[in-house]
């Protein structure tokens, strides 16, 4: 019999089905210098960013955002542009004061006084995208989903819990400016099947969009909005115009009846179904996973479904490979490399140039090793340890050197550049690079000769720092160890290399605990982790307990990435800074703290706030206090949803939940494009390069981060389909459960042995009739005034799954009497299905109303803490132990 398999092997080549060639996208309009002044000259004084610029000039490609960038570079040679640092821009002062002096209808350089009056004359008195004067958005909080609507982020390892990418989850506060007009231009968020929200930079709220509103625009698109009314205090408005489709693909399963087919969406909040004739179905089945291409979009007001071309068929949905395969589809996640791509990586030598290591600093001599996962295969890291004369400790991290393999403007690069990181589905990995790379010249693997680039540290055995050394390396690693080898040395082993290995678990644990005496926060979401067999089918499910030899490893890559960071900052000292590649956390917004704070008091835990000083202590000491408790994921991964999410930037603003002023990420270029762009930063100012332009370097850092949570987003629905699929062999099966959200059709309850989350619906717990108590975050019995609120631990049973739908539905263990049983089962009978009593009865607890739980006390949907899209939501605890 075969042993079950943990190894992620490369995603397998999925073929295409043949389809016709998509039809060239409509030309974009050109974008002139005067455009751009134009925004600067209404707005003199301000400091705009790219970012703001890029959205009111409609920016939507690549080709637009190059011309930006041109025009911007000659405005500054023209001295009308100042940098002031990263990617912002104000007027230079000599410009703005020839816009103060110049008569109105001359502050257009280039232009006659006559045909400015005529374009001044043509044109409306506010700006597009803003309101009439005197007419203002009212202001508040971000509204596009609820806070505490999404499950744990599971990555893979080194990453503190802070640095998690969550695709759904609203970045710190933006500064926008008030909108004046009839119409602005945004990014549509999808909600729910009957609404979205649009983003953007002119409005002080998101603009609801109900879906038959929407001209078909879906996640991701470039809208033109008509702002209406306001409904509940939140703008509401209709598209006018789709600027740019994002991607109109649609991952679903097909339905073919009487000879008519559609596609219907695999995600819930798409609101439309795809029609494809007969002869665009290239081969699929009724019941395949498909991916179909959306060629044809109704015009508003017509009754038609949007039509496309099967582009891919993945086989009968269901299978394994069909629905990870769609799930890589639905995200966009490539398949395979382009051919090119491939011949570059198999062309390049195995052997090291005798000369290159001439170049480089040799450790090859000195006692290195690598530790990861135990299925891992791609080692970006290294540590090496030397006792110095003085009798302190030299401790090397060695990053694999990518970018002397990955050269720019290649094939190779361009990829690497697009893919922006390495996706960890369940059953497979899609890597950033070749497997020729990332598992083989890359891979510091053991007893071969390896390039690196490397921090070294001079340390004494109190983790005191003298000096750091950064530059270009060459070791030779004298073993692998997995996570557990390296374990058991800590935990007293004696075999080959203990003793180094305690000793850098010391210094670690001094460093770590520097690291909290600064401020640094120690929530932690739990990673789960499956055991598959030879097909892929999940065995069992765990949750990965995190051991000192991961935080030993943690540690020397945040000091790595730390010390980085610093260097390139503190190497000119006056602005604008060497441009460099920041990991950057912003602090959590007042608001939305403050709210979870009220949150866990309703629970029994007290956070005092009152002194910003005291926030990580207050954080890590509720972190302290959960441990162990049933409620303690459910708490800890609303504290972290709290926070602002880390993100990439040239802006050197720090890392909030690591307690470092400067952070940046360099220890991991074979898995994240960031890492081999701060490597290429790094080497060029060792060098003595001069400062690099700032906004190429941003924009790369703004796709980075997109990729991240697309990654993230598709890794938990990897992880949620073989949840479902591990229940479906243990229906009927019981299990002790937390509860993790509510609604007012049900509330959602997590194993706690694995953390498999289902629904049980309110019509069927059993002994009374429940209404959500919006306020407490309760259900209350009717009758029985029974409570059952989040953290409570309930016994459940499996009672359904459904793979499609990657649902699992849950009942309520119910130990009462047959008898009693067998009453209530004829009361609902009478009573149509439902415990509901008879109109006019008492009732307990306060109506669920449309109320909502978003983390900033305001309503966002039908349930308290709840998903704005009705899945599930993690909610507080009902923690009951005091500070």
């Amino acid at each position: 019999m075969k042993q079950p398999s943990t190894k992620a092997p490369r995603a397998p080549r999925a073929k295409a089905a043949p389809a016709e060639p998509t039809a060239p996208a409509a030309p974009t309009a050109a974008i002139s210098q005067d455009q751009i002044m134009r925004i600067f000259r209404d707005n003199p004084g301000k400091v705009l960013t790219y970012r703001q610029l890029s959205r009111r000039l409609g920016v939507t490609t690549k080709d637009q955002r190059e011309v930006v960038f041109a025009h911007l570079r000659e405005l500054r040679q023209q001295n009308q542009l100042l940098l002031i640092q990263n990617d912002e821009y104000r007027l230079t002062d000599e410009a703005q004061a020839a816009l103060a002096a110049a008569p109105k209808g001359r502050r257009k350089a280039g232009v006659s006084v006559k045909q400015d009056e005529e374009s001044e004359a043509a044109e409306p008195t506010t700006e597009p995208g803003e309101l009439p004067a005197g007419k203002r958005l009212p202001r508040g909080g971000r509204v596009a989903e609820s806070e505490f609507g999404q499950n744990p982020v599971v990555h893979r390892r080194r990453e503190a819990g802070f640095d998690f990418a969550d695709a759904d989850e609203p970045q710190s506060p933006r500064r926008r400016r008030e909108s004046g007009g009839d119409t602005i231009v945004g990014t549509v968020a999808l909600a729910t099947e009957k609404y979205a929200f649009v983003i953007s930079e002119e409005t002080e709220k998101d603009v609801r969009v109900f879906t038959d509103r929407l001209r078909f625009a879906m996640q991701g698109d470039t809208v033109r909005v008509r702002l209406r009314d306001s409904r509940d205090g939140r703008p509401v408005g209709d598209v006018v115009e789709v600027l740019d489709r994002k991607r109109p693909e649609v991952v679903g399963r097909l339905q073919i009846r009487d000879h008519v087919a559609f596609v219907k969406a695999d995600n819930r909040k798409l609101y439309f179904d795809v029609y494809v004739s007969h002869d665009d179905l290239n081969g699929a089945q009724n019941g395949d996973k498909v991916l179909v291409h959306v060629t044809e979009f109704p015009e508003d007001g017509s009754d038609r479904s949007p039509a496309g071309v099967i582009v891919r068929s993945f086989g009968q949905a269901g299978g394994n490979e069909a629905e990870i395969n769609a799930i890589m589809a639905e995200f966009g996640l490539p398949f395979e490399f382009p051919a090119e791509v491939e011949a570059d990586a198999e062309g390049m030598p195995d052997t090291i140039p005798a000369e290159e290591i001439a170049r480089r600093r040799d450790f090859r001599d000195v006692t290195t090793f690598t530790i990861d996962p135990a299925d891992a295969k791609d080692f970006d890291d290294a540590l090496s340890i030397q006792q110095l004369e003085n009798g302190r400790w030299e401790i090397g991290v060695h990053i694999a050197d990518v970018t002397h393999y990955v050269r720019l403007d290649t094939a190779l690069e361009n990829e690497a550049r697009t893919r922006a990181t390495s996706v960890y589905l369940v059953d497979r990995v899609i890597p950033m690079l070749p497997e020729h790379l990332s598992n083989g010249l890359c891979s510091l693997r053991p007893n071969e000769d390896k390039l690196t680039f490397s921090a070294v540290f001079e340390l004494d055995e109190n983790g005191k720092l003298y000096s750091t050394w950064l530059g270009k390396t060459v070791i030779h690693s004298d073993r692998r160890f997995a996570y557990e080898d390296a374990q058991e040395r800590i935990e007293g082993l004696e075999s080959d290399y203990t003793q180094e290995v305690q000793l850098m678990n010391r210094i670690a644990k001094k460093l770590c605990a520097a690291r909290f005496k600064q401020g640094a926060i120690s929530f932690e979401t739990q990673e789960v982790k499956f055991r598959l067999d030879e097909n892929g089918k999940p065995l069992g499910v765990y949750v990965k307990e995190r051991k000192d030899a991961h935080k030993m490893i943690e540690e020397f890559m945040l000091l790595a990435n730390r010390k980085v960071a610093e260097f390139v900052f503190k190497l000119k000292k006056t602005k604008p800074r060497l441009t460099m590649v920041y990991r950057v956390h912003d602090s959590p917004d007042p608001e939305r703290l403050q709210n979870f704070a009220l949150f866990a008091k309703k629970f029994g835990y007290q956070l005092d706030l009152k002194s910003p000083q005291n926030l990580s202590t207050e954080l890590n000491d509720l972190s302290q206090e959960v441990v162990g408790r049933p409620e303690q994921n459910v708490l800890q991964t609303l504290a972290i949803r709290t926070m602002a999410k880390a993100t990439y930037t040239t802006d050197p603003r720090g890392h909030f939940g690591l307690a470092f002023e400067h952070y940046s990420h360099f220890t991991s270029p074979i898995r994240r494009y960031p890492d081999m762009m701060a490597h290429r930063l790094l080497e060029h100012y060792l060098e003595g390069g001069k400062n690099v332009e700032v906004e190429p370097i941003e924009e790369e850092c703004k796709h980075s981060s997109e990729r991240e949570k697309l990654a993230a987003s598709a890794e938990r629905a990897s992880i949620k389909f073989k949840q479902v699929e591990f229940l479906q062999d243990h229906i009927g099966e019981q299990f002790t459960g937390v509860v993790s959200g509510l609604t007012e059709w049900g509330m959602y309850v997590e194993i706690a042995e694995n953390k498999c989350e289902g629904m049980i619906r309110i019509s069927d717990i059993p002994g009374d009739y429940f209404e959500l108590d919006k306020d407490n975050y309760r259900l209350v019995g009717q009758r029985t005034k029974r409570i059952i609120q989040f953290g409570d631990e309930l016994e459940v049973e499996v009672k359904a799954v459904n793979l499609l739908d990657r649902t699992i539905d849950f009942a309520l263990v119910d130990d009462r009497p047959d008898a009693v049983k067998q009453r209530e089962q004829q009361e609902r009978r009478e009573n149509g299905g439902s415990s509901r009593p008879p109109r006019g009865s008492s009732r307990g607890g306060k109506s669920g109303g449309n109320g909502g739980g978003r983390a900033d006390g305001k309503n966002s949907s039908n349930s308290a803490g709840g998903r704005s899209d009705g899945k599930s939501s993690k909610g507080g605890s009902g923690g009951k132990r005091r500070r």
